[in-house]
């Protein structure tokens, strides 16, 4: 329901409401707490130890777990455990409240979706409990006399590979990268050959993909060999590519190395995706508690939350990149430590475009065929089609084939011999997915409402998307006056703004939905300064507990390994 003529109302039209849409059903929130029978019994109890063990289980457990299996931590079968526990009461709970409560939402989704996300989780561990199973096989077969350490540290934990040889062959082990001792990496002056590479204007045109990551592996080469398995290792044992090849399995062949890769971006992006499908299920559990999202408000409904959700997360995700996370990668605003990799605006590119050519024609679901486009139609689908087209040039700028093409004339003009990058060749800057979400926010700042308050709050969170677009566009300006020159992430203060306007900007976003307005305004709620403090102290809890689970991740790596520069003083 939108207006397009006229000033918006400042008063609810009950029967207009009831034009467009059917009076609200009674929901499990109203019987309850809201409008609860005190002759009926009712179990609201349950529910919240439901939402208490499936948040401990998804926002918890699971983010431990990742971390410590990232480092092969003795703790993490005890973490893995206690995340299956978690997740039975939180079922277990949820099941006993259905039962003994009436259905108050008919067609619900989300039971189903719940139990396809732990299938998931359960096939993502079923690796690792494969990988023991032949682990423990190999040991077996191997005849070695049985000690406990060596024991526990090779077959149940898969630290060392004596017996791992699985991890080759399946290419599952999203391990993070080796770290350096810091020591090690001052006399092979890292930063002072990127500052030769900058002064040098004979570096030859066919080096144009490696000439910022040549002292990158060179560093590595040297260190590999001779730290980085005792530091993964603190007692010390024997971890080394060597020991794979005593133990091979017959008729097992090698996979190739971009096999490799990608299925362990693959199994490490799946086990990442089930935070983020908890947070859907989270949003899932609210609308069916509080019985939203039904009849005529599904559409638009289901559009603010997917939108408002994939920038909440966009934002969070932005925070951990500010922190440090993905560093090894390159994506925390310094060098890859390991190689050459996509870049981070690739992804947001490639996300942009995904999302722009899917909801190009999303936005007539429902319609008859035959049906004249509405303004709003038109309003959507052409910042959908944005999306589309500038998330396709964003990852044609961030291709390196491309941008040989792009300066193939001034190539021509002298010689491949003569031509050498510049020194910002070493970062991304890379526009698009920051103009794309300002155009948006600037675009739903006037976006008509029949409501005043409706206007208002899609002002506010245009406006937030439309901060980070700005401060994403300083970042890009200060990391073009001083490319990265180091592996460490350089955290850019301009980002932890930026992700912070992005994530409240989508909470915003998620709660101007028409239903939820509508609602606030009936209970005299309908007050501007309440919804943004409520999005602000959302989001900065949400922060905190980023900040908690990568900084926890990083102690963790500290402990494991003595050689870490973090663990020295």
């Amino acid at each position: 329901m939108h207006m397009h003529h006229g000033a918006p109302l400042t008063e609810l039209n009950e029967t207009a409401i009831l034009q467009w849409h059917a009076p609200t059903p009674p929901s499990y929130w109203s019987i309850d707490i809201e409008d609860r029978d005190p002759s009926v019994s009712r179990y609201p109890g349950l529910m919240a130890l439901h939402v208490i063990f499936m948040t401990l289980a998804f926002f918890v457990a699971l983010p431990v777990g990742i971390a410590m299996r990232a480092i092969k931590h003795s703790w993490h079968g005890l973490i893995v455990v206690a995340f299956y526990s978690l997740c039975a009461l939180g079922c277990a709970s949820s099941t006993l409240y259905t039962k003994l409560t009436s259905d108050m939402y008919e067609g619900s989704t989300h039971g189903s979706h719940g139990y396809l996300v732990l299938i998931l989780s359960i096939c993502l561990s079923a690796v690792d409990i494969t990988r023991f199973l032949v682990r423990l096989y190999a040991f077996i077969k191997s005849r070695s006399k049985f000690v406990l350490k060596p024991f526990w540290q090779n077959v149940v934990l898969g630290r060392n590979e004596v017996y791992d040889f699985t991890a080759k062959y399946t290419g599952l082990d999203a391990e993070e990268p080796p770290e350096f001792d810091i020591a090690e990496m001052k006399p092979l002056r890292l930063t002072q050959d990127l500052d030769d590479a900058d002064d040098s204007e004979t570096a030859p045109w066919v080096n144009n993909s490696r000439s910022s990551q040549d002292a990158i592996q060179y560093t590595q080469s040297s260190l590999l060999e001779r730290n980085v398995f005792e530091a993964v290792s603190p007692q010390g044992s024997r971890h080394s590519d060597e020991t794979l090849h005593d133990f091979k399995l017959p008729g097992l062949i090698e996979p190739q190395a971009p096999l490799i890769r990608i299925s362990q971006g693959a199994f490490a992006t799946l086990e990442r995706a089930l935070v983020f499908a908890a947070f859907a299920m989270t949003l899932s559990g609210i609308v069916v508690y509080t019985g939203g999202c039904r009849e005529s408000y599904v559409n638009g409904c289901l559009a603010h939350l997917i939108k408002g959700g994939i920038f909440w997360c966009y934002g969070l995700v932005t925070f951990a990149r500010y922190l440090g996370s993905f560093s090894e990668l390159g994506w925390a605003w310094n060098i890859s430590p390991t190689g050459q990799h996509v870049s981070a605006e690739f992804v947001e590119s490639l996300v942009i475009f995904l999302y722009g050519i899917t909801n190009t024609w999303m936005e007539r679901f429902g319609v008859h065929s035959g049906d004249p486009y509405t303004t709003k139609q038109v309003q959507h689908i052409s910042i959908a089609v944005m999306f589309w087209f500038a998330g396709l040039i964003g990852m044609g700028i961030e291709s390196k084939r491309v941008r040989r093409w792009l300066a193939a004339s001034a190539v021509a003009a002298v010689g491949p011999a003569e031509a050498s990058e510049p020194p910002s060749y070493r970062g991304s800057f890379n526009p698009f997915p920051a103009l794309v979400i300002g155009v948006t926010g600037a675009a739903m700042s006037a976006h008509a409402q029949t409501y005043l308050f409706q206007v208002q709050i899609h002002e506010l969170w245009g406006r937030l998307l439309l901060g980070f677009s700005v401060l994403r566009c300083f970042t890009y300006f200060f990391v073009w006056l001083s490319p990265p020159r180091s592996i460490f992430p350089s955290r850019p203060p301009t980002e932890a703004l930026a992700s912070f306007f992005l994530a409240c900007g989508g909470l915003v976003f998620i709660f101007s939905t028409e239903e939820v307005t509508i609602a606030a305004m009936r209970k005299g709620r309908d007050d501007m300064m309440m919804f943004l403090n409520v999005a602000v102290a959302i989001t900065c809890f949400a922060f905190c507990w980023t900040f908690c689970i990568v900084a926890m991740k990083g102690w963790l790596k500290s402990r494991s390994s003595p050689r870490y520069p973090l663990s020295t003083p």
